[in-house]
């Protein structure tokens, strides 16, 4: 049977010099029985606890699959994670007691850009490696040469933007005024640095800027005084608790630009997409993955059969399109690096990594210097034609219509957003 661990634990800042401290003890020499273990930081409650969940979920198949096929070096896998409750400051303390209470063979993690941020700089006084799950930039700053992201938008974050702004430029007659709107967190702040940045090189004049703090509930105002810029393009970078809150309000004050679309997280999440129903009609969302026929590698189809037969069990997202498949895929690096090179050595399972591409269930990775993925996928897809609040229609790609890029196309854009939503 799967070894599985669920702790639950939350630190205050005072507490982190105590579990620091117990890193100077040596690490006991381990049995081939002994279990390989790999520790994380998770979101299992808090405001991106609906993907943190998903990505527990991905990463509990591999550990799974990876049991049952005799673990790794002979030994089984067990996964040691804590809730980090969304909250960027539960990180430092959390990865300083999975390294030096814990002793963790290697680390995973964490899930999100801000709680990445926050773990790294543990993470590298304390020389290990590790792959984050869906972090932008988050190793701008740092430059850490053992991290490895999870999360398709390339070396700059400004390719997580990109997409958006080439689809106005492709239109007729041409939008120029542009919104720029998020929660002040890290994901956010660095989503529309890229995108202000984008805006800039290609000509659009940004009239209206705004980041709210993620306890916000009022965005009607938000949404008016986009609508009195006179913005015809919005990129907005949300949360999943925001994306309702924003598009709500959009909808009550009939705000109707010409093209209204971005990182909405929210909408990468099935129920938040049933709740809103037809809302979302128009809106251009970026999308880390979709089970489109050109998407489909080694195991993706079996993987997303067994998240789906787990996940109602779970209460979690019935399809798990995205968050899933990157955890899963983050195992099955590590797994490979590990087997490879016969080592839990961190610098040895770093070489191996860069140095290597490596098939997964979202396709062959391979890293930069940086550790970002060297070949971007950013996809835009709209949603169209979606009524009530089935869930049905989400099962394939019929309400959802990639638009961006040109060689993953499935449809043709609805332009302008107010001929979408009809």
């Amino acid at each position: 049977m799967a070894l599985h661990k669920i702790r639950c634990f939350v630190e205050r800042a005072g507490t982190i010099a105590i579990a620091a401290a117990t890193l100077l003890f040596p690490l006991a020499p381990a049995r081939a029985a002994d279990p390989i273990k790999i520790g994380l930081s998770l979101s299992l409650t808090g405001a991106t606890a609906p993907a943190g969940r998903q990505v527990q979920a991905g990463l509990d198949i591999w550990r799974d699959h990876v049991n049952a096929a005799g673990g790794l070096l002979g030994r089984p896998v067990e996964l040691i994670y804590y809730d980090d409750q969304a909250n960027p400051a539960n990180a430092p303390g959390i990865y300083a007691k999975l390294m030096g209470i814990d002793k963790v063979d290697l680390l995973i993690g964490p899930y999100s850009t801000n709680i990445i941020a926050a773990a790294l700089p543990a993470i590298i006084q304390n020389k290990r490696m590790t792959i984050g799950i869906f972090g932008l930039g988050a190793n701008k700053q740092y430059k850490y040469a053992r991290y490895f992201s999870m999360n398709s938008q390339g070396a700059s974050p400004r390719n997580y933007s990109r997409g958006l702004f080439e689809l106005a430029l492709e239109q007729q007659p041409k939008p120029g005024r542009v919104a720029l709107v998020g929660a002040d967190v890290e994901f956010s702040r660095n989503a529309l640095d890229g995108a202000r940045e984008n805006a800039k090189e290609l000509g659009f004049e940004v009239v209206y800027e705004r980041t709210y703090p993620l306890a916000n509930t009022e965005y009607t105002a938000i949404a008016r005084a986009m609508q009195a810029a006179d913005a015809e393009v919005v990129y907005a970078a949300t949360l999943p608790v925001d994306t309702v809150g924003l598009l709500r309000a959009s909808n009550e004050v009939q705000f109707r630009p010409k093209l209204y679309g971005g990182a909405f997280l929210g909408l990468l999440v099935t129920g938040i997409k049933q709740q809103l129903g037809p809302l979302i009609n128009g809106l251009v969302n970026n999308e880390f993955y979709i089970p489109a026929p050109s998407l489909q590698f080694a195991g993706t189809s079996a993987f997303l059969d067994e998240y789906q037969k787990r996940a109602a069990g779970l209460g979690i997202d019935p399809l798990g399109f995205t968050y899933p498949p990157y955890a899963y895929a983050a195992g099955q690096i590590l797994a490979k690096a590990v087997s490879e090179t016969k080592s839990l050595d961190d610098q040895t399972l770093a070489d191996y990594i860069r140095n290597h591409s490596i098939d997964t269930v979202i396709g062959p990775m391979s890293f930069g210097e940086d550790g970002e993925w060297k070949t971007p996928r950013i996809i835009y897809a709209q949603f169209q034609n979606v009524s009530g609040n089935d869930m049905g229609q989400f099962k394939d790609m019929s309400r959802q219509i990639v638009v961006w890029p040109g060689e993953l196309k499935t449809g043709k854009l609805i332009y302008p957003y107010a001929q979408a939503i009809q």
